[in-house]
């Protein structure tokens, strides 16, 4: 009875300090009575998530949605479930806070959810009222026209490790207490060891071994799958590139198209990166950057052995050694530099030789056995899928006629691209299960006969992407 007793306490002590532990880690919000958050969050990601801000506080491509029950709280809860339902009915039917939203936000038609229970719309808002008040879940969203870093994840590594300590000194304790009571029951049958087992003994036994082994195993397979998992998923990396190449610059202030530089995004499977050529297109007429003068444009005329001075190509610059490469382009600063300033002063000669300095350092890589200058520029990739994940930007570009946004975000207003997108598996299934196909003249789609005739008679409205085979594994993992 003792040994039952004693057990039962120690057991209950445990789960109660476990209890605690996990409940201090949670947010206090509370659901709204009869919703589920978690239902709620369910459906978010898989039916709004794409369009609205996860954050529930910042615009995206449609609105954010925190504080919208308080922004409808002057109509009847039905007006709301009829939003979200069929949003363009009410605003044909001239509802005022429907055309209110439509006059903000038109032409961009947000996606009718007819099959959408009460209880499943206030789940919804639930979870959005939850993220919106205590900021759980939150996660990286771009207001259009504006770039933020992504909002840091958050990081629970301290609180697993902290419960972790927790759960192995109370298991230590509970195999003393075992073992100090499975002492006194032996030595009152009259049968006990000469010596009680002391700590070492049970920390060495088989069982306890044997567990910190299986955990071990579990522990590293849980972190191998998981880091491969995110294998070149990095969302906000921006690494600095040899060359600071402004994207503001180019496709937002000359609006300069993307598939001007990247013209494989049209015609292959890769966007391709532009050699100095395309470059060159421009820059044999523009030969002064805007913000860094010289000092970036420079590398593009040395790593392709164009001659700003002469403006003419090098013959065989290949062969031109350090020296007389040095000797051509510090000819071109100096110049540039005079032009402006009347003479090569004591500034001057410090802006040739860091200029010089960073031509050196972007061009070439000695530890990676590249220590020349002529060659083609070494851009860092900053989007890397997996070997295992098929995608074709012609299929998206030019038969889906995806904007190169959609995915890479707001590149015109980036000074230095980054990952924009999660670039997740159940990011691309999202976008294939909402985004519409565009049949109209479109050769491509053809075949698609039966839901030509379909849309035709008015039996629907849209065909998706999922509709034609979007949601195959054949057809990302080949």
């Amino acid at each position: 009875m003792v040994f039952k007793s004693l057990t039962s306490r120690v057991l209950l002590v445990l789960a109660l300090a476990c209890t605690t532990v996990i409940l201090t880690a949670q947010d206090a919000a509370a659901p709204a009575a009869g919703a589920d958050i978690e239902a709620g969050k369910t459906l978010f990601k898989n039916q709004c998530g794409s369009c609205h801000n996860k954050n529930m506080k910042d615009k995206m491509t449609g609105p954010a949605l925190g504080g919208a029950e308080e922004r409808w709280a002057a109509y009847p809860r039905e007006d709301l479930y009829s939003w979200i339902r069929n949003s363009q009915a009410m605003i044909t039917a001239g509802h005022p806070r429907a055309t209110e939203l439509w006059n903000e936000w038109k032409p961009t038609v947000m996606t009718s959810f007819t099959a959408l229970t009460d209880q499943e719309i206030e789940n919804m808002l639930a979870y959005i009222n939850d993220v919106y008040v205590n900021g759980a879940g939150g996660a990286v969203a771009q207001v259009p026209g504006e770039v933020k870093d992504p909002a840091p994840k958050q990081d629970n590594t301290m609180l697993f490790i902290l419960l972790a300590v927790i759960l192995g000194i109370l298991a230590v304790v509970l195999a003393r207490v075992l073992s100090n009571l499975n002492y006194m029951l032996q030595v009152k049958d009259g049968n006990a060891p000469a010596q009680r087992k002391t700590l070492v003994d049970i920390l060495t036994s088989k069982g306890v071994v044997a567990f910190v082994v299986f955990a071990l195993v579990v522990l590293g397979g849980y972190t191998t799958v998981n880091n491969a998992i995110s294998l070149g998923r990095q969302q906000g990396y921006n690494p600095e590139q040899p060359i600071k190449f402004s994207h503001v610059t180019h496709a937002g202030l000359h609006k300069i198209d993307c598939q001007y530089c990247h013209d494989g995004a049209r015609r292959s499977k890769h966007s391709v990166i532009p050699a100095a050529n395309t470059c060159m297109n421009c820059h044999r007429a523009i030969k002064v950057g805007s913000k860094y003068g010289t000092g970036e444009l420079t590398k593009i005329f040395a790593s392709i052995g164009y001659d700003p001075s002469a403006d003419a190509y090098i013959e065989n610059y290949e062969n031109l050694s350090d020296a007389e490469i040095e000797k051509i382009y510090k000819k071109w600063i100096s110049d540039t530099y005079i032009q402006e300033k009347g003479t090569l002063d004591r500034d001057g000669e410090q802006l040739l030789a860091d200029q010089w300095d960073g031509i050196v350092a972007s061009l070439t890589d000695p530890k990676g056995g590249d220590d020349k200058i002529q060659g083609p520029i070494e851009w860092v990739k900053i989007h890397n899928l997996p070997d295992h994940a098929y995608f074709n930007h012609a299929q998206h570009v030019s038969v889906g006629k995806v904007e190169c946004q959609t995915c890479h975000g707001p590149v015109q207003e980036m000074e230095v691209v980054q990952q924009y997108s999660p670039l997740s598996m159940g990011w691309c299934i999202n976008c294939h299960r909402k985004t519409e196909v565009k049949f109209a003249d479109n050769d491509y789609y053809k075949s698609y006969v039966r839901y030509h005739e379909q849309m035709a008679k008015g039996e629907r409205d849209k065909v998706t992407v999922e509709e034609i085979g979007g949601l195959e594994c054949q057809k990302c993992h080949y």
